[in-house]
């Protein structure tokens, strides 16, 4: 597994330390993402045992893996509460979870959409840390 560093925005307060690493099921290069991000995600969290150590999310639609870690575990698909829309090219895969933002309703009204989500992140009304999946502002996700 590749390590390294990265440079990261968020809108949200980020305390991982901007490193990348390789999934070792597709050998792409991820950014990594907070152990608190994981833990909002999997399905039943208290059946699954996350170690304290950088987790990693895959972001490619053909991987079954979505989150990995240093010590080679993974976190599929099937263990999570609901879908990635990262990993989804559905057309009404999720975009924003802060705010239930879906592809389809971006269609609709783009710029209205996405100026909602800019304002409400100007007031610090999201929490993307928590919320969506890749622990980052969704903003980055929109058309």
């Amino acid at each position: 597994m590749r390590i390294g560093t990265a440079d990261m925005t968020s809108c949200t307060s980020n305390t991982t330390a901007n490193r990348f690493a390789t999934c070792p099921v597709n050998g792409k290069t991820y950014r990594e993402v907070g152990r608190k991000t994981v833990m909002h995600h999997i399905r039943k969290p208290w059946n699954k045992i996350l170690p304290e150590q950088p987790y990693y999310f895959c972001t490619d639609s053909d991987c079954n893996v979505v989150y990995f870690a240093e010590d080679n575990s993974r976190v599929l698909r099937n263990e999570l509460r609901e879908s990635v829309g990262q990993k989804s090219t559905l057309p009404n895969r999720m975009i924003c979870y802060c705010f239930d933002i879906k592809l389809s309703d971006i269609q609709k009204n783009p710029q209205q959409r996405k100026q909602f989500v800019i304002e409400q992140t100007k007031k610090s009304q999201c929490d993307c840390q928590t919320r969506n999946p890749s622990g980052k502002c969704c903003l980055k996700d929109f058309p």
